[in-house]
Protein backbone atom coordinates (compact mmCIF):
# COMPACT_ATOMS: atom_id res chain seq x y z
CA UNK A 1 0.00 0.00 0.00
CA UNK A 2 2.75 2.32 0.86
CA UNK A 3 4.39 1.76 -2.29
CA UNK A 4 1.24 2.50 -4.10
CA UNK A 5 1.19 6.14 -2.57
CA UNK A 6 5.06 6.19 -3.31
CA UNK A 7 4.39 5.49 -6.93
CA UNK A 8 1.27 8.25 -7.30
CA UNK A 9 3.84 11.16 -5.50
CA UNK A 10 6.61 10.20 -7.90
CA UNK A 11 3.82 10.29 -10.96
CA UNK A 12 2.21 13.37 -10.07
CA UNK A 13 4.55 15.43 -8.26
CA UNK A 14 4.99 19.48 -9.64
CA UNK A 15 8.29 19.84 -10.06
CA UNK A 16 8.44 23.14 -9.70
CA UNK A 17 7.47 22.98 -5.93
CA UNK A 18 9.78 20.92 -5.14
CA UNK A 19 12.74 22.65 -3.17
CA UNK A 20 15.11 20.79 -4.86
CA UNK A 21 14.61 22.00 -8.14
CA UNK A 22 15.62 25.12 -8.61
CA UNK A 23 19.35 23.46 -7.37
CA UNK A 24 21.59 24.23 -10.49
CA UNK A 25 23.10 20.40 -9.99
CA UNK A 26 18.76 18.98 -10.29
CA UNK A 27 18.27 21.15 -13.41
CA UNK A 28 21.30 19.80 -14.94
CA UNK A 29 20.25 16.31 -13.93
CA UNK A 30 16.95 16.67 -15.53
CA UNK A 31 17.85 18.18 -18.27
CA UNK A 32 20.44 15.88 -18.95
CA UNK A 33 20.87 12.37 -21.35
CA UNK A 34 23.47 10.72 -19.31
CA UNK A 35 23.89 8.08 -22.20
CA UNK A 36 24.57 10.92 -25.06
CA UNK A 37 26.65 12.62 -23.15
CA UNK A 38 28.84 9.44 -22.29
CA UNK A 39 28.76 9.14 -26.31
CA UNK A 40 29.87 12.31 -27.01
CA UNK A 41 32.84 12.32 -24.56
CA UNK A 42 34.06 8.95 -25.76
CA UNK A 43 33.63 10.23 -29.65
CA UNK A 44 35.58 13.53 -28.55
CA UNK A 45 38.39 11.56 -26.78
CA UNK A 46 37.96 9.03 -29.94
CA UNK A 47 38.93 11.61 -32.52
CA UNK A 48 41.50 13.56 -30.16
CA UNK A 49 43.41 10.67 -30.50
CA UNK A 50 42.68 10.50 -34.16
CA UNK A 51 41.71 6.95 -33.60
CA UNK A 52 38.64 5.08 -35.90
CA UNK A 53 36.23 3.19 -34.46
CA UNK A 54 37.85 0.51 -35.09
CA UNK A 55 40.41 0.78 -33.35
CA UNK A 56 38.78 1.97 -30.59
CA UNK A 57 36.81 -1.56 -30.07
CA UNK A 58 39.86 -3.18 -30.86
CA UNK A 59 41.66 -1.23 -28.32
CA UNK A 60 38.78 -1.99 -25.67
CA UNK A 61 37.60 -5.48 -27.03
CA UNK A 62 34.25 -4.76 -27.87
CA UNK A 63 32.73 -5.48 -31.38
CA UNK A 64 33.73 -3.23 -34.06
CA UNK A 65 29.62 -1.93 -34.53
CA UNK A 66 28.62 -1.35 -30.71
CA UNK A 67 31.44 1.63 -30.82
CA UNK A 68 28.83 3.61 -32.93
CA UNK A 69 26.10 3.25 -31.11
CA UNK A 70 27.41 3.73 -27.89
CA UNK A 71 28.81 7.22 -29.19
CA UNK A 72 25.28 7.94 -30.65
CA UNK A 73 23.96 7.44 -27.05
CA UNK A 74 21.59 4.42 -27.99
CA UNK A 75 23.38 2.15 -25.69
CA UNK A 76 22.99 1.66 -22.14
CA UNK A 77 26.21 0.37 -21.40
CA UNK A 78 27.60 -1.56 -18.86
CA UNK A 79 30.11 -0.51 -16.18
CA UNK A 80 32.58 -3.60 -17.38
CA UNK A 81 32.00 -1.78 -20.89
CA UNK A 82 32.85 1.94 -19.42
CA UNK A 83 36.13 0.35 -17.74
CA UNK A 84 37.18 -1.09 -20.72
CA UNK A 85 36.77 1.90 -22.71
CA UNK A 86 38.48 3.75 -20.31
CA UNK A 87 41.42 1.57 -20.31
CA UNK A 88 41.72 1.69 -23.97
CA UNK A 89 42.33 5.71 -23.45
CA UNK A 90 44.51 5.08 -20.31
CA UNK A 91 42.27 7.51 -18.64
CA UNK A 92 39.90 7.48 -15.46
CA UNK A 93 36.55 6.25 -15.63
CA UNK A 94 35.41 9.79 -14.23
CA UNK A 95 37.55 11.34 -16.90
CA UNK A 96 34.51 9.92 -19.26
CA UNK A 97 31.57 11.68 -17.61
CA UNK A 98 33.33 14.97 -17.46
CA UNK A 99 31.44 17.76 -18.72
Amino acid sequence: MVYCYLINFILFINVESCPLYSCLHMLTFAKMDIKKKFGNNVKLLRVERGWSQERLALSSELDRTYVPSIEKGERNVSITVIEKIAKAFNISICELFKD
